[in-house]
């Protein structure tokens, strides 16, 4: 090949390549160039601008830009407008705003946006951290932040409890942004090799006043020492407060509080009706039943206090069917079945939720109708995020609060503090029905239920007792035998207490590790918690509590009911018998000897001598012996006796024996083959003849019985004849032979009931053809020797 085409040739080839390389080139110079106008627009920017009132008046990438309107968000909403351009300016935000104001996008924006600035690949790690206090909030802002970022390349995950820990180690080291619980996100940093969060560019906690209560308190202060110091911090609720102590332990620098309602008139949505109904506890189901009956085509979520009563009031309310689909929701519920429930409420369009405080916070189920809370909670803010599941983005909602007569004053003095109004109403008397007899049947009925009820009992008036705000939750105005009757139960459960505890820290507590998953968290003092042990089923049975809740009866009757000393716990007592009498008497005891055929059995227990009155217990311990047979001569033998090796020798090579015996056994095969052979055809042989013997007597019946021929020789004479030929059939009546009547007449088929006579005449004459019978038509019955001599011709002309 000559050189200039070689060159030519390695010229086209160089061309696709250069023109790629120029085109990532400029394409590279392009986003170089949006980033710094980017930059240079949100130096520019004026937070306190009022001419940003859409998405489009802020500086955003065009991915982000793009993912907002894909998901149709355009407007800015009062947090989203103060929060969103001080956060773009690298600002630490400290922000408070109403329930259903669009918190979610007041930080995820910002998010996206300081990663896009900074050019974050994968191989940076991780960027932002996004801490949620429940999994449903988690899901929620994982699920918005799918939307809205669509458009960007960076990786997220979701680290919840409730899942597997060693596939989520598997995939931290590859996200650059994640959602995660307090619990789980600090299980990872401490048992996670290799799972790196130096380069963290931001930190986000929703809902910051419920992650800084009691229970996430040291999961926070544990998490926050792995994050790197320099760092922007986000922090949204509802109800957010300016507390010293909480912004010097997240390290916050100069940050910015944002707050949409603090001049409102309200703390709550304006478009929210909020009414409460003074009812005692005892007849707080009936109420709510009653409530529920009326309004069958809602959307509907009921909070409890605990658990427990989410339980019982969802499995007796079901039972009852009040024509509305119920769902519960509880923190000790498995994770899958959570997100099932879950996902059933939100698209479901009437439905009835009974759940506890894990949904009050941040979850979004859309056109909720009603909030009831039918449990007092436990402070104001508690109570307007639970409000704010319904109204939310600026939709009508309407909230009912229960309260007892004694919770009424102290309780509406705490809401208007807090600038919440709300309404007295009152139930109408054609409402209102007592279902107290139906649960006490069906807890007479189901040890289940009644189990339920009895637990719901003792942790209502546990949560009561253990309240701090003793002007709102008075456990001495309580009726407890009433309320146990309202809840269908027989009796009331005795409960023990234990004062001085905190029901905040005790309640949070148990929520952040059944919410998080987190199998340890830091103490107070910022201590590593020791691993857990493991306990047995004995130990949790010794730890339980309330074991011994319908059990009073029985100690009375053992008349121990005062006796709690500690040294006779488990104390086991043994009832002398007269081993121990005779011991104590100096009288020796030794054990009886059993004689067992060639065996001997020691009897030292009282189980051995019970095998002296059982014989097929007592075998097992017997001599069983061998098994003999006995030859020609009556001389008993083992079943396999081994031949002596020189008797063995005596009779000759052992091939020579071995041909022998196979000859023998092969003629002794041989002879019996050749009988079962000649046995075979006997069988045979009879089997032929039953069958001609049945075939005869079949062709015998046929022809009547056996009729012999009139020929020569028979010797019969004409009287003979006559009596023989009278016996034969006449036309149109059948057969008339002496056999016959002896014989039981065939059954006949039922007539339809529109055949006629013609046609049964017809069928007969069609059978006895088919039969082979013969049938002669005569005038008259033959009454001499013409007249039989005519028929019998007749006969034999065949």
């Amino acid at each position: 090949m000559p050189p200039n085409v070689a060159k030519k040739g390695s010229a086209g080839r160089t061309k696709p390549t250069q023109a790629k390389t120029e085109a990532r080139t400029l394409k590279r110079k392009r986003e170089q160039d949006d980033l710094s106008k980017l930059k240079k627009a949100i130096d520019e920017l004026d937070p306190k601008s009022p001419d940003l009132k859409n998405f489009t008046d802020l500086p955003l990438c065009e991915a982000t830009a793009s993912g907002l309107r894909s998901s149709h968000f355009e407007v800015l909403t009062d947090v989203q407008r103060s929060a969103i351009p001080l956060a773009l300016k690298g600002k630490d935000i400290l922000g408070a705003a109403k329930t259903g104001s669009g918190k979610t996008l007041a930080f995820l924006v910002p998010v996206l946006e300081a990663l896009y600035r900074a050019q974050w690949t994968e191989y940076d790690g991780l960027g932002a951290l996004i801490i949620s206090p429940t999994r449903e909030l988690a899901v929620q802002i994982f699920e918005v932040l799918r939307k809205i970022g669509r458009k960007h390349s960076f990786s997220a995950g979701l680290v919840i409890g409730g899942k597997n820990l060693r596939e989520e180690a598997e995939r931290l080291g590859r996200m650059n942004i994640l959602v995660c619980t307090p619990g789980r996100m600090l299980q990872h940093l401490d048992q996670t090799a290799g799972f790196d969060v130096d380069n963290l560019q931001i930190l986000v906690l929703d809902e910051a006043d419920r992650i800084m209560d009691m229970g996430f308190q040291s999961a926070v202060d544990a998490l926050v020492e792995h994050l790197p110091k320099t760092r922007q911090t986000l922090l949204f609720s509802a109800t957010q407060s300016k507390r010293v102590s909480d912004l010097a332990r997240l390290s916050l620098k100069d940050p910015e509080y944002v707050s949409v309602h603090e001049e409102a008139t309200s703390a709550t949505p304006s478009n929210l009706q909020q009414h409460y109904i003074v009812t005692p506890l005892v007849e707080k189901l009936d109420t709510l039943w009653g409530f529920l009956r009326t309004n069958l085509k809602s959307k509907i979520i009921v909070f409890l206090s605990s658990g427990k009563q989410v339980r019982f009031v969802f499995e007796s309310f079901k039972r009852m069917q009040p024509g509305i689909p119920l769902l519960h929701l509880h923190g000790r519920q498995k994770q899958v079945a959570r997100m099932e429930i879950t996902s059933r409420f939100t698209s479901a369009k009437y439905a009835c939720l009974f759940a506890t405080d894990v949904v009050a916070r941040g979850v979004d189920f859309p056109a909720v109708d009603w909030v009831i809370q039918a449990d007092c909670p436990e402070d104001a803010d508690t109570y307007i995020h639970r409000v704010g599941r319904t109204a939310r983005y600026e939709s009508k909602g309407r909230a009912v609060l229960f309260l007892d007569p004694h919770e009424e004053e102290p309780f509406l003095k705490r809401l208007e503090q807090k600038k919440v109004p709300i309404q007295k109403v009152n139930v109408k008397e054609g409402k209102k029905k007592s279902i107290t007899n139906e649960l006490q049947s069906m807890c007479f009925k189901s040890p289940d239920l009644k189990y339920l009820g009895q637990k719901a009992f003792i942790s209502y008036t546990r949560s009561v007792f253990l309240q701090k705000d003793k002007e709102v939750f008075k456990f001495k105005n309580l009726d407890l035998d009433a309320y146990a009757a309202s809840l269908g139960l027989p009796g009331t459960p005795q409960v023990k207490f234990h004062k001085g505890e905190d029901v905040k820290r005790l309640k949070n507590a148990s929520r952040a590790v059944f919410s998080s998953g987190s199998e340890g968290e830091s103490d107070d003092e910022g201590r590593k918690p020791k691993k857990p042990e493991v306990r047995t089923k004995y130990d949790k049975m010794t730890e339980r509590q309330n074991q011994d809740v319908l059990s009073s009866h029985y100690r009375k009757l053992l008349g121990d009911e005062d006796d709690e000393d500690e040294e006779d716990f488990m104390s086991v007592k043994r009832v002398l018998g007269d081993d121990d009498l005779d011991n104590a008497a100096g009288v020796s005891t030794e054990p009886k000897v059993v004689t067992l055929g060639k065996s001997e059995l020691i009897i030292d227990s009282k189980r051995r001598e019970k095998l002296l009155s059982s014989k097929k217990k007592l075998s097992k311990y017997m001599d069983k012996g061998t098994k003999l047979v006995f030859d020609d001569d009556g001389n008993a033998h083992p079943i396999y006796e081994l031949q002596n090796e020189d008797d063995f020798k005596k009779e000759g090579p052992a091939e020579q024996i071995r041909r022998e015996f196979v000859e023998a056994e092969a003629s002794k095969v041989r002879d019996a083959d050749v009988e079962d052979k000649e046995h075979a055809k006997q069988r045979r042989k009879e089997k032929r003849d039953k069958q001609k013997a049945r075939e005869r007597e079949e062709l015998a019946q046929q022809m009547g019985a056996g009729v012999p021929q009139l020929e020569a020789g028979d010797g019969a004479t004409a009287e003979d004849a006559l009596a023989l030929l009278r016996s034969l059939p006449i036309a149109g009546e059948g057969d008339r032979s002496s056999s016959d009547e002896e014989a039981e007449p065939p059954k006949k088929k039922a007539k339809k009931w529109f055949q006629d006579d013609s046609e049964e005449e017809e069928r007969k004459s069609k059978k006895q053809k088919k039969s082979g019978k013969k049938v002669i038509e005569m005038d008259h019955e033959p009454d001499n020797l013409e007249d039989l001599e005519a028929l019998a011709a007749g006969l034999l002309e065949d």
